[in-house]
């Protein structure tokens, strides 16, 4: 199955537990604010809050085991040493673990209802509404005398076969599997696993084909926005603070409107990597004791200690800083024609079961190699540091999508790939910053959906507009602090007591000859799938969503119609087009598909494409589908979507060793997976741009932003005319644009200021409740109540445990060995520190 880019997907978590990394503790008083919480405790909870079974306690205490989370700490010194103890009781000042407490990161799990599963016939009855405009046909031949095209006629026939014969049994097995999974603690949904699956079976190569990008907005400071180790070290040093934070469960979790959303993702969001197999399904491993960030620069791997192992940071920016100019100092001691051919991070785009084999051949060679992969697996993050400066905005996208391909040959007419498409490790969390101070980010999509990294990304650069603001006002109001930090995270500099602690060591490997040609074999396959790949930036500044809004319209919604309308005025066709829907307000909760074509979205462009049509018949059909858009939108955010249910029911199927029904190989359903417009809708003021690539070889993906005046757009396509598709949507956008009512004026006289028209205060009940993405959700009582426990809303089990599957690998290197593992380079930090 083509995996499309959700806003979230679930992952197998599988821990690598690592030994702890005892970097010397120094003498610390513990304030307060920067005390881990104590466990939750549940003797007086309410009982309609407390729903989980005697199995599902056990299975959560079980899970909590597995994932080898590091119990809350605190510090006792002595006069030689300073060791770890458990703190759960009481905190360093001495006070009571019962008096309150801020809320935890994870304390809202407990209270999330479970993702429903709806009933067949609800299911089935809408899916004919979901591909009927996909089997319309202009074909006078293949319609029947009712008017009904063949097609349909075969997809209601299927639909009723599956509904007598193979549906109520799968729909049976499927309730069976998501209550036994409940009670045990083991399932968090009932479509979690499968949907794993889907993403990280796949033999296919990671790069243009699921990890999603984003490209930042310059920072706020000019003097480091430029400079790539300053930008660097910023973004860094905040999101070590967002580490630190999540590993004392002080990071502020999220919520819509008052009401928690699940935080599961952010367990795997820092020192995860996707591990591949060579004879099974990719595995997600988290090293939960990570405090280590991963360098690349000019093909070469280093990295530094960043935090103490209670999450306390080793580091300030300052610190990170002068590591960085001193990894990149010696990263150009290698020339790039040399550095190339040992370019290891190429090998993460290749197909994954070739990945696996070159893997295991560099683990084979040597037990310094697997330590080495085990340094790479287990850090943080990547941070990049590309050797490059986009010539524009469409190349900023496709460094941050893919990375940049420049040709180069040598003396002797051997060439070589000096761009930065081997300059990446995409198993992993990567923060790229270019030689301009121009940054962005490429995640791994198994493991975190576009709602976690955005997140991320938002606390990281709000952290650096915070940071600049209290670097001005501290001149000025020297007598407290007007802007306080937004990420909340002690620094404990490691570099004051012994500057080596922190200092930055060079990864090397020992490549045996068959490694070395699967390099040179990944690159060229890269570079050709960059060659045939295009991306084209749109940045379309005529209005946004303010004048949408002052039309009474979706935004999200017109922006959809709008992609769907561009396609057909350039081919004349309706086609399959997706955009994901969050449901995390479910405990587990990824995404539901949204299907843009239906069948008011296909009438409102053949009327207008009509000439003989006005434009009030014009705007009418674009409010009737814009309308129906919102509806189907927000039937799915309230998990009652139709694909996640027919997928799980297919994927039981398979489970259970049974036949895979007629109705998985219809033409309906075929159609309907065919995405030519994968598109999602993920952004806020800290991105410049979203994206990634397309899910299908002949289709498009689409990633947008809808700014107040404007809206950003990221295309990718292979062999397709992208500029000349952005260019048809530009054109639309503003066609369509004609149709609403004008902008609203202000003009100013000597004695008023007077306004065409005054706009409520209130906004229409469709705009109640933007997300992330922008997608409108439900403004009644509609939506989930995630604080009462209804008939069919199974509450998720106590406490806050990650769905993991058993531990498969230890890690090869100990707490000494990290600390001399490496290649030591010269950096000042003892001078920096005494400075």
């Amino acid at each position: 199955m083509k995996n499309h880019v959700d806003s979230t997907n679930f992952i197998f978590i599988e821990v690598l537990p690592t030994k702890i990394i005892d970097l010397p503790q120094l003498p610390l008083s513990c304030p307060e604010q920067f005390q881990a919480a104590p466990p939750p405790h549940h003797a007086g909870k309410n009982p309609t809050m407390a729903m989980a079974s005697s199995g599902e306690a056990a299975a959560d205490a079980k899970k909590s085991t597995s994932l080898n989370i590091a119990p809350r700490v605190s510090f006792k010194t002595s006069s030689s040493n300073t060791s770890i103890t458990d703190a759960t009781s009481s905190n360093c000042n001495g006070t009571s673990s019962l008096e309150p407490r801020r809320v935890g990161t994870y304390d809202g799990q407990a209270a999330l209802p479970r993702l429903p599963i709806p009933s067949l016939k609800e299911t089935l009855d809408r899916f004919p509404a979901a591909v009927c405009a996909l089997l319309s046909s202009h074909d006078e031949n293949s319609v029947n005398g009712d008017g009904t095209s063949k097609e349909m006629k075969d997809c209601l026939a299927s639909i009723q076969k599956f509904s007598e014969n193979d549906g109520p049994k799968l729909q049976e097995l499927l309730e069976e599997y998501e209550r036994k999974g409940r009670e045990n603690g083991t399932l968090g949904s009932f479509v979690e696993e499968f949907w794993s699956e889907a993403y990280l079976a796949p033999d296919s190569s990671v790069v243009m084909n699921l990890n999603p990008f984003f490209v930042l907005e310059d920072g706020p400071d000019t003097k480091k926005s430029n400079d790539q180790c300053a930008r660097a070290a910023s973004l860094c040093f905040s999101a070590i603070k967002i580490v630190s934070s999540l590993k004392n469960e002080t990071f502020v979790p999220d919520s819509f409107r008052g009401k928690p959303l699940c935080m599961d993702q952010f367990r795997a969001l820092f020192g995860a990597c996707r591990v591949p197999e060579a004879e099974e399904k990719d595995n997600v491993v988290v090293n939960m004791d990570s405090t280590h960030v991963l360098v690349l620069v000019n093909n070469q791997m280093y990295f530094f200690q960043a935090l103490w192992q209670d999450g306390t940071l080793a580091v300030n920016e300052d610190d990170i800083l002068e590591i960085l100019m001193a990894i990149r100092a010696d990263a150009s001691k290698i020339a790039p024609e040399v550095s190339s051919h040992t370019a290891m991070g190429v090998l993460t785009t290749l197909p994954r079961r070739e990945w696996a084999t070159a893997r295991n051949h560099i683990i084979a060679c040597s037990d310094h190699n697997k330590t080495a992969l085990d340094v790479v697996d287990g850090a943080l993050f990547v941070l990049v540091l590309d050797n490059i400066e986009p010539k524009d905005i469409h190349e900023a996208a496709a460094n941050m999508l893919h990375g940049t391909y420049n040709l180069r040959t040598e003396d002797n007419l051997i060439d070589y790939q000096a761009g930065s498409c081997c300059n990446r490790w995409y198993d992993k969390l990567q923060i790229i910053v270019c030689k301009d101070g121009r940054a962005g980010i490429n995640f791994e999509h198994s493991a975190i959906d576009g709602h976690t990294a955005l997140r991320f990304v938002s606390d990281i650069f709000a952290d650096n507009v915070v940071s600049f603001a209290q670097s001005i006002t501290k001149t000025i109001y020297s007598d407290r602090n007007v802007f306080p930090s937004l990420i909340q995270a002690h620094v404990r500099r490691a570099s004051l007591e012994n500057p080596k602690l922190i200092a930055p060591r060079k990864l090397t490997f020992e490549l045996p000859q068959f490694v070395l040609d699967k390099i040179y074999y990944a690159e060229t396959a890269l570079s050709d799938q960059i060659v045939a790949s295009d991306t084209f930036v749109l940045e379309f500044t005529e209005y946004g969503k303010n004048f949408i809004v002052q039309n009474k319209l979706s935004p999200d919604s017109f922006v959809q119609i709008s992609m769907q309308l561009a396609y057909y005025r350039l081919y004349g066709k309706i086609v399959s087009q997706y955009e994901p829907v969050l449901t995390k307000a479910f405990y587990h909760g990824r995404t539901e598909a949204m299907r843009t074509a239906t069948e008011k979205a296909a009438r409102f462009c053949q009327k207008f494409m009509d000439p003989s049509a006005t434009p009030k018949e014009k705007l009418e059909a674009l409010r009737v589908a814009t309308e129906h858009h919102s509806a189907v939108v927000k039937h799915a955010a309230e998990g009652n979507g139709i694909e996640r249910h027919l997928f799980a029911l297919k994927c039981i199927a398979e489970k259970n060793g049974l036949d895979t029904p007629e109705f998985f190989s219809s033409a309906a359903w075929k159609k309907l997976n065919h995405t030519i417009l994968s598109t999602s809708n993920c952004g806020n003021p800290s991105l410049r741009l979203f994206g990634f690539g397309p899910v299908v070889q002949d289709g498009f993906g689409i990633g947008y932003i809808i700014r107040d005046t404007g809206v950003q757009y990221s295309i990718s396509s292979k062999h397709r005319q992208t500029k000349r598709y952005a260019n048809t949507l530009n054109q639309t956008l503003i066609d369509m644009g004609k149709l609403l009512q004008p902008k609203h004026t202000v003009s100013v006289s000597c004695d008023t200021i007077a306004k065409s028209k005054i706009i409520s205060h209130k906004p229409p009940e469709y705009l109640d409740g933007f997300d992330f993405f922008g997608q409108t959700s439900p403004s009644t009582p509609n939506t989930p109540d995630i604080s009462v426990s209804g008939p069919g809303h199974h509450r998720a089990p106590e406490g806050s445990s990650s769905f993991a599957r058993v531990l498969r690998r230890q890690s090869s290197y100990t707490a000494a060995q990290l600390k001399s593992f490496g290649e030591e380079i010269f950096s000042t930090l003892g001078d920096i520190a005494e400075s």
